[in-house]
């Protein structure tokens, strides 16, 4: 049930796919073993994410790599969009270009705030805890990117 998500969280901190499935790999188990802690009435995605997260870090620490972020899944066309005209689709990757590069500048914190929100759809009510970091990280990104009319 939470392994795409966990998957998308692993590789958006990771940078690499193998590195991204052993981070959510390790983060079920001990997820798993720690099902005693949990606090009941608590929403159970972010504390599954919160593992996973710590996870991919530490992967991504002692592996001593510092990748790009590749937003794999803001790539994604979803199922039942339309198709766009070509010189959409050529105006929609230099934008989403322009906007990846400008999350990548983000600190840290702030691109994994970004990320969890909106490319991995996290609702408001599971990033309420960094609700207010979201606000200075879309403040940066406004700064960044300018607006396209």
């Amino acid at each position: 049930m939470h392994q795409g998500i966990a998957f998308r969280t692993a590789y958006l901190i990771a940078g690499s796919s193998s590195d991204a499935e052993e981070a959510a790999h390790d983060a079920f188990v001990k997820a798993f073993g720690a099902l005693g802690r949990f606090r009941r009435g608590e929403p159970f995605r972010p504390w599954l994410l919160a593992i996973v997260a710590n996870e991919a870090r530490n992967r991504r620490r002692s592996a001593g790599r510092r990748h790009a972020l590749a937003l794999r899944a803001a790539e994604e066309i979803r199922p039942g969009d339309a198709a766009p005209s070509p010189e959409a689709a050529v105006l929609g990757r230099e934008q989403r270009g322009v906007l990846l590069e400008a999350v990548n500048r983000l600190s840290e914190e702030h691109r994994l705030v970004v990320a969890c929100r909106y490319f991995l759809d996290l609702s408001e009510a599971e990033t309420a805890s960094v609700k207010s970091r979201l606000a200075r990280a879309l403040e940066r990104l406004r700064e960044e990117v300018p607006a396209h009319d």
